[in-house]
């Protein structure tokens, strides 16, 4: 009995043991993390801009009333075609009738006034006529009084009778000559009342006219809001008493953008829209306006976008709520990774960059390979690249600020292509680029210690820290990729790759002498305009006037190598017909500006951007100073243009070799909301891995859960 007790709870321990370490087992790989992926694609992208509008004619006219009145008749209703002057209301007109009458009596009543002070003007003037002869008869009875008193016919008081006589007869006149002023002033008021009246008239019948309503253009009546019989007031505004659109198959969006968007629109771009009342279809127009005005509305601050469109056969009705798509930039045949991807971080994992110039015992991904770098950024004096990867904190090391302490190292075609030339050409493995960011991050306070060196002892130090690198580059390699590092730095054009210690001197590839050491620098950290020998200012190494001059008198081009800021530069002097002297200017002011730039790694990170945008807008100002009236067009657009072009910077995850997530640190171009364009150099190292149909991880899936999403196994009994 006993033993059979015990088999039973040894076969039911064994049962237990076994459930549970299946059981187990099975937990355990559920709680593996699993990923989500999703392939790198190529094809086109468009970066939009969304926005919610109205539906509205391009010209339409409100129609009110300047009197007030009762609508006695209306000649129209919705939806009605008039011409323009075509009677469409009439507000009742008796009323104005009976002003106008009033107004007629009043004119006909000045008018007899002014006859009557004729008429009185006329006496007043007898009355100046009569007493004249008075006067003149008072004149002649005191002449001859006078004489009869020289021959003592008479008394001497009869000649002062007479004498009185014209003194009177005198100031009869002056009265007479006075009242007939007054009667011909009494003419002139009357006149005057006279055009009063008339005016008055004049106003009255103009209000009788205004009852009639008319239509002022030709069009299409869209609203109508009296009826016959309702009275309307007009006090401080006009009424609206219809609506009339000019020209229903020709209309327009006013879209709302936003203020962080608005500086990507501009007129002539193309829009897409669509309406609830035909849901599917999409119509198509073009910005035609970006209005300046803003609009705010509880602290939000938008701007009108006019997308201008063809409404043939009048489908579209004015008023229809449109959600607008404005196309702002399109790239064509690009490598696309999904949003989600750029969403994703993983803790612990870094990319190689990063896990290189972290401090000691820092997490670290030592399998993953090294970041390509892009094309340079606007970092200045850093000479860092768009890219956040390995090559951006090597070639901080290696560029000095103005005036500073040499190229460090090698400033020629730009420190990520150097860098790439020497992975593709040696082929090194991925240690050896490991070990070449290492020693461009041991190396590097070394080279920023220049600085602060006295100008007579910089080339010295800055030939030894040189040395030391090709040195230590030289030890990593292979015999065969030691001879081919020789040649590379032998045949540099530019200057020596990273680690060649700087531009030859006096034929001798890979020492740097005192005139390369002490050159002054542009923007990205190259030298400056003024160079012995007078050789031309270099931008990235490149040397201005390099090029093969095209005819007609416009600048050369520099070979860009992949170098943005340079293909930029060509595009102007292309696009704009640069002269050589308008090129060499535009080419001094990138050079003058890099110590600037240089100064922004003092900043906040706050700071920053603002300041590196006065700076970029000064040397906009300058460029467009030095450019003609009909150049500066040119160039206000291209600016414009490539607004929406900025880069960004991110980090994606792919699955390696061994089924682990491996860093990688991106720039990144637009986006259509959602898929991001990825920016890869000509001959970056990332290319063979980031690629069309690779793996990116989009996301995990929920620790314990299946990847099918289903239970994990059965449940046990306790």
């Amino acid at each position: 009995m006993k033993k059979n007790s015990l088999a039973v709870l040894v076969v039911g321990l064994a049962l237990v043991g076994g459930g549970g370490a299946w059981w187990w087992s099975q937990r355990s790989a559920a709680d593996a993390v699993q990923y989500r992926t999703a392939k790198i694609e190529r094809g086109n992208l468009q970066a939009t801009v969304s926005a919610s509008g109205a539906v509205n004619p391009v010209t339409q006219v409100s129609v009110g009333t300047q009197v007030s009145g009762q609508i006695k008749d209306l000649y129209v209703d919705f939806n009605s075609e008039v011409k323009a002057g075509q009677l469409i209301a009439r507000i009742d007109p008796e009323t104005f009738e009976y002003r106008v009458r009033s107004a007629q009596a009043d004119v006909d009543a000045a008018n007899a006034a002014v006859v009557t002070a004729q008429a009185a003007a006329a006496a007043s003037r007898a009355s100046v006529s009569r007493a004249q002869v008075d006067l003149q008869e008072a004149q002649r009875d005191l002449e001859r009084k006078l004489i009869l008193v020289e021959k003592q016919f008479i008394a001497q008081s009869e000649a002062d009778k007479a004498r009185a006589l014209v003194n009177t007869a005198g100031e009869l006149v002056k009265q007479a000559q006075a009242q007939a002023s007054v009667t011909e002033a009494q003419i002139r008021s009357a006149q005057a009342n006279v055009a009063q009246r008339e005016s008055s008239l004049a106003q009255a019948r103009i209000d009788l006219a205004r009852t009639r309503i008319t239509s002022p253009v030709n069009g299409i009546v869209i609203k109508r809001a009296i009826e016959r019989g309702q009275t309307v007031a007009a006090s401080l505004q006009s009424p609206e008493l219809f609506v009339i659109a000019q020209n229903l198959s020709d209309m327009q969006v006013d879209a709302s953008i936003d203020e962080s968007d608005v500086g990507r629109i501009r007129t002539g771009q193309r829009a897409t829209f669509t309406v609830d009342a035909f849901p599917g279809q999409t119509f198509e127009g073009e910005v035609r306006q970006v209005r300046k005005a803003a609009q705010s509305v509880a602290n939000v601050v938008t701007y009108v976008a006019v997308v201008g469109f063809s409404n043939a056969g009048g489908r579209l009705l004015p008023g229809m709520t449109a959600n607008v798509r404005v196309v702002t930039d399109v790239r064509e045949n690009v490598l696309k990774v999904p949003n989600a991807a750029l969403r994703v971080r993983i803790a612990g994992i870094e990319p190689a960059a990063a896990a290189a110039s972290a401090p000691a015992g820092a997490a670290s991904a030592p399998d993953a390979p090294a970041s390509g770098a892009g094309s340079t950024g606007s970092t200045g004096s850093t000479g860092s690249t768009g890219s956040a990867g390995s090559w951006s904190w090597f070639s901080q090391a290696l560029a000095q600020p103005a005036g500073g302490g040499g190229q460090g190292g090698g400033p020629g075609g730009g420190m990520a292509a150097q860098r790439e030339r020497l992975v593709i050409e040696l082929q090194l493995s991925a240690e050896q680029q490991t070990k070449l960011d290492a020693i461009g991050a041991e190396l590097r306070p070394r080279f920023m210690a220049l600085r602060d060196l006295p100008q007579d002892q910089r080339a010295e130090a800055r030939d030894k820290a040189s040395a030391d690198m090709r040195a230590q580059i030289s030890a990593m390699l292979t015999p065969a990729q030691r001879t081919k590092y020789q040649q590379i730095l032998a045949q540099a054009p530019g200057g020596p790759p990273p680690g060649a210690g700087g531009r030859p001197a006096s034929g001798n590839p890979g020492v740097a002498g005192p005139a390369a050491a002490d050159a002054p620098k542009n923007i990205a950290g190259n030298e400056a305009a003024t160079r012995p020998g007078g050789q031309k200012p270099s931008i990235n190494g490149v040397t201005a006037g390099s090029g093969a001059a095209p005819s007609g008198g416009v600048a050369p081009a520099l070979p860009a190598n992949g170098n943005p800021m340079i293909e930029f530069r060509n595009r102007l002097v292309a696009e704009l017909a640069l002269s050589p002297a308008q090129a060499d200017k535009v080419d001094a002011i990138y050079v003058e500006a890099r110590p600037r730039f240089g100064a922004l790694r003092d900043l906040t990170a706050e700071e920053r951007p603002k300041a590196r945008e006065r700076i970029s807008a000064d040397i906009r100002a300058r460029i467009a100073d030095v450019l003609t009236a009909e150049q500066k067009l040119k160039y206000a657009a291209l600016v414009a243009a490539l607004a929406g072009r900025q880069s960004t910077r991110g980090r994606i995850y792919l699955m390696g070799a061994d089924g682990k997530p491996v860093a990688y640190a991106v720039r990144l171009g637009i986006s259509d909301g959602s898929s991001t364009e990825l920016l890869l150099g000509p001959n970056a190292p990332q290319a063979a891995v980031l690629k069309e149909g690779a793996l990116v991880i989009i996301g995990t899936l929920a620790t314990g859960t299946a990847p099918g999403g289903g239970p994990t196994g059965p449940r046990l009994p306790f």
